[in-house]
């Protein structure tokens, strides 16, 4: 013979006890799911980052008057942050990128120290700039791709005549989201001693050849400046015996030659030429994306927002889960370095994407 069944108790003012039942949970730090769920579980992302461009034309002015309002010393690192609009005053490029433009003014040094965070140096202008990691010195000339892994020493200089400028990416979002933020300053304001340059690091590197009982491993690549001259020569050689791929042009990615994943274990970074009068198809994934113009005349057209035209240097955002095309003018080819947190999508089996 079956139990009879609890019975449940009708309340005869439904939306007043609601009401009640909510403030009870309210008071014991709890909340009902069915308030929020489409919210909290969304049919597909909804980025708070909107599209976005700092024009040079504009940016290196203000950059350049910041050398008269703060020195290096003063301010450790000269950089204004690039802040998206959609995100109420956050100090992120995307929802999930930090973008800053940094300036070195000749005889000045930005000191030593290091940090969690994992940052990358894209040169924007200028000759005579260095950045040195862990003791090693590199040049810094425009284009080039440098890489500064997490928790390593590092400090930059000028030694020439006039102002060099670039743009610094770091994972700050991600680091500070999950709390993981450490920093600490070197005991002097420069390395001392040297221990040698970057190009021996290439020479070691580059050409995937290690000593037969290297015992080299890391999720950073060793590499730590990738040359524009030899990213611009490669992209010319594919362009003429490769196939274009439909949705990122002619391309590169930065990668580290112990592992060949991403040079950087949190940031995607890579290099693309669109043929002149080409127009890739459309593309969409989950992360946001910072572009900079670094040759020719590309636009960028994000389908429900419009056309973007990039010049040399200007900095674009594209949203995360936008669909978007780039595409070049008739009259030369275009190349843009791209960076984005791709990385941390893919190693968390989070990455998705649609091509056309």
């Amino acid at each position: 013979m079956m139990s009879a069944q609890p019975k449940v108790a009708v309340r005869e003012n439904p939306a007043s006890n609601a009401v009640s039942f909510r403030e009870q949970l309210a008071d014991l730090n709890v909340a009902p799911l069915w308030d929020v769920l489409t919210g909290l579980v969304p049919a597909e992302p909804r980025p708070k980052a909107t599209p976005h461009a700092w024009r040079w034309a504009v940016m290196r002015d203000r950059l350049i008057e910041s050398g008269t309002v703060v020195s290096a010393e003063e301010a450790e690192r000269r950089v204004l942050m690039l802040e998206n609009p959609g995100l109420g005053g956050l100090p992120n490029a995307t929802d999930t990128i930090y973008a800053g433009l940094q300036l070195i003014l000749p005889g000045e040094i930005a000191r030593a120290h290091r940090h969690t965070q994992s940052a990358l140096r894209f040169v924007l202008e200028g000759v005579g700039g260095y950045t040195s990691v862990d003791g090693v010195r590199t040049e810094m000339l425009r284009g080039d791709f440098i890489v500064t892994p997490a928790w390593t020493w590092h400090d930059h200089g000028n030694d020439g005549a006039g102002p060099v400028m670039w743009l610094d990416g770091l994972d700050v979002p991600l680091v500070t989201f999950l709390r993981a933020g450490f920093r600490e300053e070197y005991e002097t304001a420069t390395q001392f001693p040297r221990k040698g340059d970057s190009d021996q690091v290439l020479v070691r590197y580059a050409d995937a050849l290690l000593p037969l009982e290297s015992k080299d491993t890391g999720s950073t690549s060793p590499i730590f400046n990738y040359p524009y001259a030899r990213t611009r020569e490669v992209l010319d050689e594919l362009a003429r015996n490769s196939d274009i791929d439909a949705c990122h042009g002619v391309n590169v990615r930065y990668a580290n030659p112990l592992t060949g994943g991403w040079a950087m274990p949190t940031i995607a970074a890579s290099m693309r030429l669109i043929p002149r009068g080409y127009t890739t198809e459309f593309f969409q994934s989950v992360e946001g994306t910072v572009l900079v113009g670094v040759e020719g005349s590309p636009s960028v057209e994000i389908e429900g927002v419009g056309s973007f035209d990039i010049s040399d240097n200007d900095v674009f955002v594209v949203p995360g889960w936008s669909r978007w095309r780039m595409s070049a003018d008739a009259s030369d080819d275009a190349v843009l370095f791209v960076y984005s947190d791709r990385p941390v999508y893919e190693k968390l089996g989070l990455y998705r994407e649609k091509r056309g």
